[in-house]
């Protein structure tokens, strides 16, 4: 009866992509261009900056929004689809960093408020039609009570996700880890900073509720009791009702999905929607800290929580493996951690050699997807691999060699990584590219952007939440990297760290011939470059990654070629390759 009342399905169902352009806020990409269009500067910059809140790695829009700052002079821009209670946590958590605890108390209850709000309305959009596609699982017709049952538990699946739905980001997958406790958490050490001892108990207790074994506040919430002795009795304040009923119907949903997992026959694992290491890791980010106590207080300090073991022990300091590469910086000088300065990775004679073979084998766009001007559009990129280096080569386009050249520094700069950082497994490459950028004449006015924006090189670095998602379209399988500069004949270009707000500049270097920067790839250490407002700067960008399913294809392809080419006497046709083959 849906067609002759409602038309066609087209007409009131949204398709899958429509909904997934929706929830990328990809329509708000198509309204800024028609609001520059119509001279609307101000609509054309907040609608840039919505969709950049959902795909901070789009880095045209990020361009975009710096020119309209720059153009209309406006510094604050609005987030259209802001969830509300989203904003006021973060402006609550801000305030909390600086210590304006009455402040940061209001924006968080109010946030507390919105969270609770969007609960329900979350809840009741579950009720309509699903289709999840892990309940796909009834391999038969089901009958009345089976799809009544399929259709409820579908529903229950919905209302036990939107604890993940509610901490989620507008555009990321993956959600703010603890989202909820963590207001409690925040709460109660405020509170006990404004003198309301009471409610940081209340609190203290609320966030007990999901972590009943975290020492920090259960000594919170004994120093609070303390306090309160002989005004107040400290076991009639409770946690707050809505704390509990949350974590009440929560425990519940997870007990009917894991009866009816067993009873329909199919997978369920309950997610860990509580892993109490925040996703935070400043000195603020457990609330429960503070140093200045007298020894009677709250025996805590301001130091981070710990945080999960990583998959591996973080080291440095090993040995560099070639007599002529000088160390100059470590993590520490370098304000950061597992980074390394060294110089002389390869002489002046290889740096030229290396730029003229550069000069033969690149092409304009070459690693970026054609586009000649990824990053800015006040410089031009070019780039080469390994084994196009070695194809040319081969053809005798370039010096053999010079295109051998390539591949053996780059080798030379996996080994020093991987020796350096003390790494127990082999260090894979997983993308090789040589890259020179050339700052554009006529362009280098009042630039105000750079060569290539602040990012993270295995995470989509979201410097509005301190955050850095482990989640495509990032590469998350990238683990370190590293970059060998070839020459210094240029202006500006200069290589920064900087924290994860992408603005703090942690630490700055000058590119120059043999110099080399290494460092892990993820959130811990955001990098740019600054703009190239003269002459062309190039440089070899390596990749490495621990995991052998991820090694570079095109670099098994050119180890092969070496090895035939260490052979005598092979021709073309014993080499198994065809000089006219694109790549």
């Amino acid at each position: 009866c849906e067609e002759p009342r409602l038309g066609a399905v087209s007409r009131h169902r949204a398709a899958e992509e429509v909904r997934a352009d929706f929830q990328r806020r990809v329509p708000y990409s198509y309204l800024q261009r028609a609001y520059i269009q119509l001279n609307k500067l101000e609509e054309a910059a907040n609608a840039a900056h919505t969709f950049f809140m959902a795909n901070p790695e789009h880095m045209e829009i990020q361009q975009d929004l710096e020119n309209y700052k720059t153009m209309s002079g406006k510094v604050s821009l609005i987030d259209w689809e802001a969830r509300q209670h989203m904003e006021d946590y973060s402006a609550g958590v801000r305030h909390y960093d600086k210590e304006e605890y009455e402040l940061a108390i209001e924006l968080l209850e109010r946030a507390l408020k919105g969270y609770y709000s969007e609960d329900e309305d979350c809840q009741v959009m579950c009720e309509g039609p699903q289709r999840f596609e892990e309940h796909e699982y009834l391999d038969y017709k089901a009958g009345l009570y089976e799809a009544i049952a399929d259709h409820y538990m579908q529903v229950l699946a919905c209302k036990h996700d939107c604890v993940r739905e509610l901490a989620t980001r507008s555009g990321r997958i993956s959600p703010i880890e603890n989202f909820l406790p963590l207001h409690y958490d925040y709460l109660q050490f405020a509170y006990y900073r404004v003198g309301d001892y009471v409610k940081a108990l209340e609190c203290a207790k609320s966030y007990l509720l999901f972590h009943p074994d975290d020492e920090d506040v259960l000594e919170n919430a004994g120093y609070y009791e303390g306090l309160l002795e002989g005004t107040v009795d400290p076991a009639t304040i409770k946690p707050r009702k809505e704390a509990r009923a949350l974590l009440r119907r929560h425990r519940l949903e997870s007990h009917l999905l894991q009866v009816a997992a067993a009873g329909l026959g199919y997978a369920y694992t309950e997610p860990n929607y509580w892993n109490r290491y925040g996703a935070r890791q400043d000195e603020h980010s457990v609330p429960s800290s503070i140093s200045n106590e007298p020894e009677d207080g709250p025996r805590l300090s301001l130091t981070k929580k710990p945080m999960p073991k990583p998959d591996r022990e973080l080291k440095e300091g090993g040995p560099l493996l070639y007599s002529d590469v000088k160390f100059v910086y470590n993590s520490q000088q370098l304000n950061g951690t597992q980074r390394v300065l060294l110089d002389n990775v390869i002489s002046e004679e290889q740096c030229r050699e290396l730029h003229r073979v550069a000069s033969g084998i690149m092409l304009a766009g070459d690693g970026y997807r054609g586009k000649t001007s990824p990053h800015t559009p006040n410089e031009r990129f070019e780039g080469a691999t390994v084994l196009k280096a070695l194809k040319y080569g081969y053809e005798g386009r370039v010096p053999l060699k010079s295109a051998r050249l390539f591949y053996d520094i780059s080798e030379k700069a996996r080994r020093i990584v991987e020796s350096y950082f003390l790494l127990n497994s082999t260090l894979y490459f997983s993308y090789t590219h040589l890259v020179c950028r050339t700052a554009l004449s006529g362009q280098q006015e009042r630039r105000n952007d750079l060569s290539h924006p602040i990012h993270a090189d295995n995470c989509l670095l979201d410097p509005e939440a301190n955050e850095c998602w482990k989640e495509p379209p990032a590469y998350t399988f990238r683990d370190y990297s590293a970059l060998l500069y070839m020459n210094a004949d240029f202006e500006g270009g200069e290589f920064i760290f900087t924290e994860m707000d992408a603005k703090t500049v942690t630490a700055s270097i000058k590119p120059k011939c043999g110099r080399m920067i290494s460092f892990s790839s993820g959130g811990e250490n955001p990098h740019g470059v600054k703009a190239v407002t003269k002459g062309q700067r190039c440089a070899v960008a390596l990749w490495f990654t621990l995991d052998p399913l991820y090694r570079e294809l095109e670099r098994i392809q050119a180890d092969e070629v070496i090895a035939m080419l260490d052979q005598e006497h092979l021709g073309p046709s014993e080499m198994n390759i065809n000089p006219k083959d694109e790549l």
